[in-house]
């Protein structure tokens, strides 16, 4: 709870019962084969370990007792609150009455005692422990990387490259050697296909005309202006209104969608269609500063100076080709 004093501090032993997440098999008497899971939080933390018999509950009696005793204190007569935050501050100050209670044939608090127990404790790692699922894998043709029966998108740069994903009870993220490629929220379903359409725009940027059918692109809601910004791309420069419009999109990357889109709405109220527009508002918009669309504004920029074309002037290409 959060008034009470945060342990940073590993023991030194913990005792166990004989749950499948940290036993994969019993050798007999104490000896335990430990899942792969477990063996790597113990060796994360360098606790040592104690496994209870099975169906022998005094091994743990501590444990069970303290659960009663929580129970025949804490909750008799049943405590009647409105909300959670009320339920656990009234087992706060159960808590903090039990800490100055002192056991029979001890001198010392229950409190001063735990004091003692802490100082005896491992220090804590200072970067905390990644509490997933990690397998490797291999990303297909189609920029997917399977886990769990799902498959989930990275960038089409990482295809056929073998990757990392780690697997968390809400997120699955996706690694290729220390660099993090990918995340995605992860689902429960059997068979479903996860993308990210950002994964795909560097594709599609060489590819325009799969920018309708693209399946990562279904379902993608964006703002009504920029199905109007693609509309008078394509209808002032044609074919390659595809490609800019996808820059735009890819802009995406970087920047966050109210971002881009604040951009968009500025270029399509003053008529500037066109990325490098949309690109220099979008910058001078996170610069706070004005936009200058015209080069005259750019006095550190050389300017080209273009003069006519004189008949004379390819004299001189006659007498350099005769020397």
């Amino acid at each position: 709870m959060a008034a009470f004093e945060v342990t940073t501090e590993v023991p030194t032993r913990i005792l166990y019962d004989n749950t499948k997440i940290a036993v994969a098999r019993i050798l007999g008497g104490e000896e335990r084969q430990r899942t792969r899971a477990f063996s790597e939080l113990q060796s994360y933390y360098l606790f040592a370990d104690k496994f209870g018999r099975p169906a022998k509950g005094n091994d743990k009696g501590k444990v069970e007792g303290l659960v009663g005793y929580a129970r025949r204190n804490f909750m008799v007569p049943i405590p009647r609150v409105s909300s959670w935050e009320e339920l656990n501050a009234h087992f706060e100050q159960q808590c903090r009455k039990r800490r100055e209670r002192r056991f029979r044939g001890h001198a010392e608090t229950i409190g001063e005692r735990f004091g003692r127990d802490h100082a005896a404790m491992l220090p804590l790692s200072p970067a905390p422990y990644e509490a997933c699922e990690k397998i490797a894998a291999r990303v297909s043709s189609l920029s997917l990387v399977r886990y769990r029966g799902n498959d989930y998108s990275v960038p089409t740069e990482y295809g056929h490259r073998q990757v990392w994903v780690k697997g968390y009870v809400h997120e699955v993220v996706i690694a290729c050697a220390s660099e993090v490629i990918a995340r995605h929220q992860r689902s429960y379903e059997r068979e479903a296909v996860v993308f990210d359409p950002l994964h795909y725009l560097a594709l599609l940027e060489q590819k325009t005309r799969a920018l309708d059918q693209a399946a990562p692109l279904a379902g993608w809601l964006l703002p009504e202006c920029f199905r109007q910004l693609r509309r008078l791309l394509e209808a002032r420069l044609r074919k390659h209104g595809s490609r800019e419009y996808v820059q735009v999109l890819r802009l995406l990357e970087t920047f966050d969608l109210s971002e881009v889109t604040h951009a968009i709405e500025d270029a399509l109220q003053l008529g500037t269609i066109g990325f490098d527009a949309v690109r220099h508002l979008l910058l001078c918009r996170i610069e706070r500063r004005p936009p200058r669309l015209d080069m005259e504004n750019y006095p550190h920029l050389p300017l080209a100076q273009v003069r006519t074309t004189q008949a004379a002037d390819y004299m001189t290409l006659l007498v350099e080709a005769c020397a």
